[in-house]
């Protein structure tokens, strides 16, 4: 049986500088025990290049993060890049910054669902990967209940973020239920303190809770587990080892 765990590769972006970076970390990625990869953070290499580093250490590219002009101003290319890598999600990292308020979440729902429809139409999909700010609220709802309410079902999805949830004051499980029918992708990421500064922690070092979480993920029929340490206190990789080892003794394959 294939893994649904990958490694998101923005935990690694101080190795994926050059192309032989790309190359080797690719490598060391799958010596970890990964299988597949979402691909982010890099820094150089061709879409070329990548496709040939990524069937040379067997690894499937199974999502990406890349910048939302692109989909705005170059889609055709973020296409056939996916498609040239057998990669079906598109994600972005986060709403650009000029959206940051009440009236402007509407707006990025708005254009966020018109300009990223030739991806579905091309057979992929479009993620918003959230952080803690869309949980502000603007009156009677949070932003990111603005971007549910009022982006477009078949064109929009979720790519829910635990740690940034709790970060947040939110309640990572509520949102994975909430979203469940619209989520394909999610971002594992557990949360621990130091006094009371919360840190990033691997998967299951931390307090967050992670059966209900599974369970939650599992009912929303999560194609893709992906693995993100936005700051590691050690070694990264070293990291993903250890998140990918909780996970498994969590029964998650």
């Amino acid at each position: 049986m294939s893994s649904i765990i990958g490694a998101q590769l923005y935990t690694l972006r101080d190795h994926l500088k050059t192309t032989e970076d790309i190359r080797s970390t690719f490598k060391r990625v799958r010596e970890l025990g990964f299988s597949a990869v979402q691909l982010s953070g890099h820094g150089a290499g061709s879409a070329e290049e990548i496709a040939e580093f990524a069937a040379e250490s067997d690894l499937a590219i199974v999502a990406t993060h890349i910048a939302f002009d692109r989909i705005c101003n170059d889609v055709d290319t973020v296409i056939s890049e996916h498609k040239l890598w057998n990669c079906k999600h598109v994600g972005i990292g986060g709403m650009p910054s000029e959206f940051r308020n009440t009236n402007e979440f509407s707006r990025f729902a708005s254009e966020a669902s018109r300009s990223a429809r030739p991806l579905i139409e091309a057979g992929l999909t479009f993620n918003y990967h959230n952080h803690s700010f869309e949980l502000q609220r603007f009156g009677r709802k949070t932003g990111l209940e603005i971007l549910a309410d009022e982006s477009d079902p078949a064109v929009f999805s979720f790519e829910i973020d635990t740690y940034w949830i709790q970060h947040g004051g939110g309640n990572p499980v509520s949102w994975l239920t909430r979203l469940r029918d619209r989520m394909h992708i999610v971002h594992l990421k557990d949360m621990a303190m130091m006094g009371s500064e919360q840190l990033f922690a691997e998967v299951g070092e931390g307090n967050l809770e992670w059966g209900p979480i599974l369970k939650a993920c599992r009912d929303a029929g999560i194609a893709w587990y992906l693995i993100e340490q936005d700051t590691c206190q050690g070694d990264p990789f070293e990291s993903l080892a250890i998140s990918l080892g909780n996970l498994r003794n969590l029964g998650l394959t």
